[in-house]
């Protein structure tokens, strides 16, 4: 039983079930998801508990005869089994299977994985879990939502933001400055009501208090060329820059969503369906709404002349000399910069732009 994160709470007021199967690397949704969990389990009278953690050595056989026998006080137990690297084995995988099928009723099993592939999803194990117990997939908070999120974490310790357009630039301020990682999101708006009392945060107030811990995922930057943030995209090359990212690997990554575009442009004008270009040139999630507007924003030349300009930043971050276009066409002295203006052939729509000042 697959069960929306948003319900959990419905769920445990109606009553606890045997097994819970809790995946995702959003670790503060997922860690707040297995507090409840926890909490209704010792509302319950599971008032012992028992750690498992997965590792080569694991002794599969012990967990088995936790879940199947009582605690030394006759106490119900919450038995907690945690798969860091959501890979069991052939024995965890019978092991699991064997788990799933128990049914103690003086034991509530509450399973946690990392985000798992397509293929671990069909496993017999985890079909299995899933079959019989409850799982919660934690899916991140992707960038559009993060303003709202905010919003309704405000909410739930008496604060909000002011109405109308202060309200919304006070939560995209604090959305840009916490981007990927949510810890840190939920530490400033816990911040915030400590400094101020419930009621009406004005910006002032917010943008005094809130720091800039965002970090940028280089696999996120697509997202902001294809939808032409030119001021998101110059702070995630910023950020990523100040981290220390590779800027081979910040390259590729932009690189490959021109080139992405570029065969999907040419698809079309041949008379192929957009949705079979996509699937075929492994586009989904987000970039599906994305890669639309984008096609009719950029032109096949702007996309060509982008690849020009990424064969010599590719010389140039990899520190090889001597320029391969003609006199006048190197890049900027900085990759960076370079970056910069390749990412701008889709953000931009092939329109040089000058960098937004920070």
């Amino acid at each position: 039983m697959q069960l929306k994160l948003d319900a959990l709470e419905a769920h445990l007021a109606k009553g606890l079930k045997g097994l819970y199967v809790v995946y995702g690397d959003e670790h503060l949704l997922a860690q707040e998801a297995c507090d409840r969990i926890r909490g209704a389990a010792r509302a319950a009278g599971f008032t012992d508990r028992a750690v498992f953690t997965v590792d080569r050595s694991f002794d599969w056989s012990a967990l088995i005869g936790a879940t199947q026998s009582m605690s030394l006080f006759g106490d119900r137990q919450l038995i907690e089994l945690r798969i860091p690297t959501g890979k069991p084995g052939k024995e965890g995988g019978e092991a699991l299977k064997t788990l799933a099928a128990a049914d103690n009723p003086d034991v509530v099993t509450l399973v946690t994985l990392p985000r798992l592939d397509s293929a671990t999803q069909k496993s017999g194990w985890f079909t299995a879990l899933t079959g019989t117990g409850v799982a919660l997939k934690i899916d991140p908070i992707e960038r559009a939502q993060l303003p709202m999120w905010v919003g309704q974490r405000f909410a739930q310790q008496g604060q909000r933001v002011a109405p109308g357009e202060e309200g919304r630039r006070a939560l995209s301020f604090i959305a840009e400055r916490v981007e990927g990682n949510l810890l840190a999101a939920h530490q400033e708006i816990q911040k915030l009501g400590l400094l101020y009392p419930e009621g009406v945060l004005t910006f002032e107030q917010i943008h005094d208090a809130v720091l800039n811990v965002a970090r940028y995922d280089v696999f996120k930057l697509n997202e902001a060329m294809l939808t032409g943030d030119v001021g998101r995209l110059a702070r995630m090359l910023d950020g990523l820059k100040g981290e220390g990212e590779a800027a081979v690997l910040v390259l590729w990554a932009l690189v490959e969503e021109v080139r992405t575009l570029l065969r999907i442009k040419r698809g079309v004008a041949a008379g192929k369906p957009l949705a079979t270009l996509m699937r075929e040139n492994r586009v989904w999630g987000p970039r599906e709404r994305l890669i639309g507007p984008a096609l009719s924003r950029v032109t096949d030349e702007a996309l060509e002349k982008a690849l020009s300009l990424a064969a010599r930043l590719d010389r140039q971050v990899k520190g090889l000399s001597g320029s391969t276009g003609k006199r006048g066409s190197e890049p900027p002295p900085d990759p960076w910069a370079g970056m910069f203006e390749l990412a701008m052939a889709v953000a931009g729509g092939g329109t040089p732009a000058p960098r937004p000042r920070r």
